[in-house]
């Protein structure tokens, strides 16, 4: 009845332990998430930001490009 008793006892106190480490591993989880959603957050700003700048990108690199193809089109045809 004893043996019984203390195996008892130190499964108690190996599954505390582990509880505990679960606990801190949970924690620093958290605190990870927390990062991540605040880094996404940033992200997020920084893209909302970007947006208008990127439709003016896109628009004067879509001229420039047709510029360009009308260019080397009226050349090949004067070659010829």
């Amino acid at each position: 009845m004893i043996a019984n008793d203390l195996d008892t006892i130190r499964e108690l106190a190996t599954h505390s332990a582990d509880i505990k480490h679960i606990e801190a591993d949970m924690d620093k989880m958290a605190k990870d998430i927390e990062e991540i959603k605040e880094a996404i957050r940033s992200i997020s700003v920084t893209l909302s930001e970007a947006q208008g700048g990127w439709k003016i990108l896109l628009i004067v690199g879509g001229i420039g490009a047709s510029i360009a193809t009308a260019i080397a089109w009226i050349i090949d045809y004067l070659k010829h």
